[in-house]
């Protein structure tokens, strides 16, 4: 189907008439031959001299190829395109933090993976968000790597290849040998500020008790919740270790259901993979559906006929012109 993208162009098509009518006509001086004789001639021819002007005569063919040309610029300046079927594009309203505990305790060899297999608990956890990232398709996901302190490693994209190779080149103690916790949550909400998504979530996995944040987790967890922000928390480790090893899931469950959000306990790979399913389950996401009809323009085709009737017009015009010399000079 063929539109025009600004249909009140073609108010333009009668200004040659009104031209025509209301302006004055265009006038040349020319040169002239004056003869002594003049006032004998016109009384013998039986004509009274008078102020006047000669009108040069139109052509047909100058007349109908500017009447075309100009219908066609109109044309043009009318933005003709041509629309497409609509289409639809379901878009995620979600955007997704996850922020990755890389304190010392994570370096650990005691995360079970499928073959019963113990490997570094970074390594296994690793495997896991890869996984998870991977079936993420339409949200927006930013990554938080917290240990002494917290960093945004990257804010929210929807590059899930460079989100999986930032998370696969993490080494364990690039943050600090501490745990921040508070300050990632901290950390998560300054990054969702400037989010727009209508749901907001912040995914802490953690294999240790808060032992470095300037805010604490709970009072963190009071001003996320206040900005609309659903917190899931993942307790990774033993929580019979102490010291350093020690893992607080009580302040993990508090950070959680302070935001409406659920605490996850997760022991090895396939607890890990069911609690990012569980986690799909019980935050669906979220999508708006944008719909819009592909346009190609095609304005360059009026006004190339136009330009190439304007050439034509002229050669004709000068073909006849050098044609009617030559007829007079034989």
């Amino acid at each position: 189907m063929i539109e025009f993208a600004w249909p009140w162009a073609f108010a333009a098509l009668p200004l040659p008439l009104l031209a025509w009518w209301l302006l004055p006509p265009y006038r040349e001086r020319r040169s002239s031959v004056q003869i002594p004789f003049f006032a004998r001639v016109a009384e013998a021819t039986g004509q009274i001299p008078q102020k006047g002007a000669v009108v040069i005569r139109r052509r047909a063919l100058q007349m109908i190829a500017a009447t075309i040309i100009w219908l066609l610029v109109v044309t043009a300046l009318a933005q003709p395109q041509r629309v497409g079927d609509a289409l639809s594009h379901d878009i995620s309203a979600r955007d997704i933090m996850l922020a990755i505990d890389i304190s010392g305790s994570m370096d650990q060899t005691d995360f079970e993976v499928a073959d019963k297999k113990m490997i570094q608990r970074l390594a296994g956890i690793r495997e896991v968000v890869d996984a998870f990232i991977a079936r993420r398709k339409g949200d927006r996901i930013g990554l938080i790597l917290f240990g002494t302190k917290a960093y945004i490693q990257c804010p929210f994209t929807q590059d899930l290849a460079t989100i999986q190779s930032l998370l696969d080149q993490t080494e364990v103690g690039m943050a600090g040998e501490q745990t921040a916790i508070g300050d990632a949550v901290g950390l998560s909400i300054k990054a969702f500020e400037a989010s727009k998504a209508e749901q907001k979530m912040l995914i802490l996995l953690t294999d240790g008790n808060d032992t470095a944040s300037r805010v604490p987790p709970a009072q963190a967890a009071d001003i996320a919740h206040q900005r609309d922000l659903v917190i899931y928390t993942i307790g990774v480790g033993d929580p019979n270790a102490t010291g350093e090893n020690r893992v607080d899931f009580a302040t993990l469950r508090t950070v959680a259901s302070k935001t409406g959000g659920s605490f996850f306990r997760a022991e090895n790979g396939a607890q890990l993979e069911g609690i990012y399913a569980n986690i799909d389950r019980l935050a669906p996401v979220k999508l708006q559906t944008e719909t819009w009809r592909p346009k190609l323009p095609l304005f360059q085709w009026p006004l190339g006929v136009a330009a190439i009737l304007g050439i034509a017009a002229w050669l004709i015009l000068l073909l006849r012109s050098w044609v009617a010399r030559r007829v007079r000079h034989a």
